[in-house]
């Protein structure tokens, strides 16, 4: 792992802007896949604060796509030396909300590169920052983790998770089916290749995993979506963490606490009722 940070210590600090021009029929798309009215956007509309996660779509050409999926490294992202990615949170600022219709860019530095060792072997964290910009404003700032692991020898299955029990005590709940279609709809808006969203025998045989895993980033917007419905006043930030994964095929059940003095809790919980993620949200009177 020393050797490989020779590499990749040069890519903290690093870059890559990405233009997205937020047209019209992307954004139609984008409130059908979560049951808004793609009718009821205009353009010059102000988005839904945490929209600007499914655009800015990296258009890597086929050629250049590895065997999971991911651009292969060193084109988008730094080349850590471990097959498997999985995102792991993220800790989010809120100043404005997109325009629909109007330019915009992202602005992706790699703002860290950490080895650890743990409980499930040696690994790599990478954060990255994205800070979303339009009309010359600064509308976000979205800086996320992404653990990196090994191999899973093969017929084995992953020993990454461990699963802990949902707490209960929530003041409402949501309930979402994870269906193949809001899966694969939620993968196309954001460009994501990454087979284990997708393709069951790989999922399976390369990565250990039981069933085709669900969108991290899906799970999250979903939990974001719940809050909206209860918090009071503008969205300003939220930290997240993802703990366990989701299926494809299975339930997401998001429980929350009523908002207190402009902050609200939530959680994630399976069908078994396994703890899948966390949520703090914090909303401007």
């Amino acid at each position: 792992m020393d050797d490989a940070m020779l590499e990749l210590r040069p890519w903290i600090g690093r870059v890559r802007t990405v233009e997205d021009d937020l047209g019209m029929m992307a954004i139609r798309r984008v409130a059908a896949t979560f049951d808004v009215d793609p009718d009821s956007i205009k353009r010059g509309d102000e988005l839904p604060p945490h929209w600007f996660t499914v655009f800015f779509g990296e258009t890597v050409v086929q050629s250049e796509l590895g065997p999971d999926g991911h651009p292969n490294k060193g084109i988008v992202l730094p080349p850590i030396p471990m097959p498997r990615r999985m995102g792991a949170g993220r800790r989010v600022k809120i100043m404005g909300r997109l325009r629909a219709g109007e330019p915009a860019v992202k602005k992706a530095e790699v703002a860290d590169i950490v080895p650890k060792s743990g409980r499930s072997g040696d690994i790599f964290v990478l954060t990255m920052r994205h800070t979303i910009e339009q009309g010359g404003k600064t509308i976000a700032v979205d800086t996320f983790d992404a653990i990196y692991r090994p191999a899973v020898p093969p017929g084995q299955k992953t020993t990454a998770t461990v699963a802990t029990p949902a707490r209960g005590g929530q003041a409402w709940t949501e309930t979402t089916k994870l269906t193949n279609t809001l899966n694969f709809r939620y993968g196309g808006l954001t460009w994501n290749a990454h087979r284990i969203h997708y393709d069951g025998d790989y999922t399976r045989t390369e990565e250990g995993y039981p069933a085709i895993v669900s969108n991290g980033g899906l799970s999250m917007h979903l939990m974001v979506d719940a809050a909206l419905k209860r918090g009071k006043g503008a969205l300003t930030g939220y930290t997240a963490r993802l703990v366990h994964p989701l299926w494809v095929g299975d339930l997401i059940e998001v429980r929350g606490e009523n908002p207190i003095d402009g902050k609200m809790k939530i959680w994630a919980a399976d069908k078994n009722g396994v703890l899948c993620g966390e949520m703090d949200l914090e909303f401007a009177s």
